[in-house]
């Protein structure tokens, strides 16, 4: 391998450009020995709780993955697109999940799915960037540079393990004002050993830096903690990998959830992971193109959960999986749907309180053919935070949240 040519200014850049390196990943390794020696150091405990956020990139369509089979409004405005009842899911005599979401489908027969209605945020936006910026920063009002996750990174330590992003780029989520989460990528891809050492002298902190400029050094040195901690574990993670969309990072979200299982199971003490598909974003013929879409993350869902279920350490595992935004009610005429506003996020695991949360969007009483939004997403997050990591969701997502009862 070539080494690219960095000088201190361009490494100061961020941590991009340690990602389009390949730095992340692949640096180090250590035996399983050596690993379960570290590991018994400080083992994340059976009973302590962790979130796997998952992000469906692209504004998925909620009307069709949580579907309303029993209004006559749905089929009106989808002639094309909606289901038969008889072909849907059905949770109870209204609502049904999508044909392809069999394992969740099981998942809420064991009490452990929680789908939480007409979620999204106020004064919605149908652009994919600020919307997703909205989501990740968890600030409708105005655009920050820290995301969620990593306000609460900046509040609870500095253990560089306590949020793993798997794939080579961090999500906006992730980044905080003075730390961020590590980024774990399970491309397999390295860097020569001069080059290693290069990045690691360019990465060590000189005076006069900005606080800025530290934090990235900090980050890497995180990632070379993160890798030596996780190394190991990837080679057993994905000794099967598997088809199917894929995320920011270039892999499927089976080999992302993969990852998570084996570094849940090995008692890694990481509290959040983030994983990711990529594809929702169905302007024409949606019908085929979102159901194999939602088969995928059905696939890897399901399996993650099942797996998680039957380990001690894997039944503290909270999963949620969201989108920038849902769909608009009236389908186009490419029998696809445009940029909408509210839909469901989907809540599971063992700690879960399976049911219905939210009230159900009309789809007859619409903001200019929008669904309104019933549940604000920081509500969503202020539980994941308080009742599935145990902290304070303040520095998150500010004060006033109202618990929603899923956990």
């Amino acid at each position: 391998m070539k080494t690219p040519t960095v000088d201190r200014r361009r490494f100061l850049l961020g941590s991009g450009v340690l990602a389009a390196l390949g730095v992340v990943g692949g640096v180090t390794t250590v035996t399983w020995e050596e690993l379960t020696s570290a590991a018994s150091d400080r083992p994340r405990v059976v009973g302590d709780g962790v979130v796997v956020v998952v992000t469906m990139y692209g504004g998925n369509d909620g009307i069709n993955t949580v579907i309303p089979y029993a209004d006559n409004a749905y089929h009106d405005n989808r002639p094309e697109l909606a289901y038969a009842p008889q072909d849907v899911l059905h949770l109870d005599d209204r609502l049904g999940l999508n044909p392809a979401m069999t394992g969740l489908a099981k998942q809420w027969t064991n009490g452990s799915l929680a789908v939480i209605r007409g979620v999204g945020y106020p004064e919605p936006d149908h652009s994919h960037f600020r919307s997703m910026d909205i989501w990740q920063t968890a600030q409708p009002q105005s655009a920050v540079h820290t995301g969620w996750i990593g306000r609460w990174l900046d509040a609870t330590g500095d253990d560089p393990l306590r949020a793993v992003c798997v794939g080579p780029v961090l999500p906006m989520l992730a980044i905080g004002e003075t730390t961020t989460a590590a980024a774990l990528n399970t491309s397999g891809r390295g860097l020569t050993t001069s080059a290693v050492t290069a990045l690691t002298e360019l990465g060590a902190d000189r005076t006069g830096d900005s606080p800025a400029e530290s934090m990235v050094c900090s980050s890497y040195r995180a990632e070379k903690t993160m890798t030596s901690t996780f190394g190991p574990l990837l080679s057993g993670a994905q000794k099967h990998h598997t088809s199917g969309a894929k995320g920011k990072g270039g892999s499927s979200l089976s080999d992302q959830l993969a990852t998570v299982a084996a570094c849940v199971k090995a008692g890694v003490p990481t509290k959040v992971y983030s994983v990711s598909i990529s594809g929702f974003d169905t302007h024409a013929d949606e019908r085929e193109t979102q159901q194999r879409l939602l088969g995928q993350l059905d696939s890897a869902l399901s399996g993650f959960l099942t797996e998680m279920a039957a380990d001690p350490r894997g039944r503290d595992v909270v999963v949620m999986a969201y989108s920038e935004f849902g769909r608009r009610v009236k389908a186009n005429a490419s029998e696809g749907t445009d940029h909408g506003t509210a839909g469901p996020v989907l809540v599971a695991g063992a700690p879960v309180r399976g049911g219905f949360y939210g009230d159900e969007p009309s789809l007859t009483d619409l903001d200019d053919g929008d669904l309104k939004v019933t549940t604000d997403f920081r509500d969503v997050y202020a539980e994941l935070i308080e009742r599935g990591l145990g902290g304070d969701p303040t520095p998150a997502v500010g004060p006033g949240r109202r618990p929603i009862g899923f956990l």
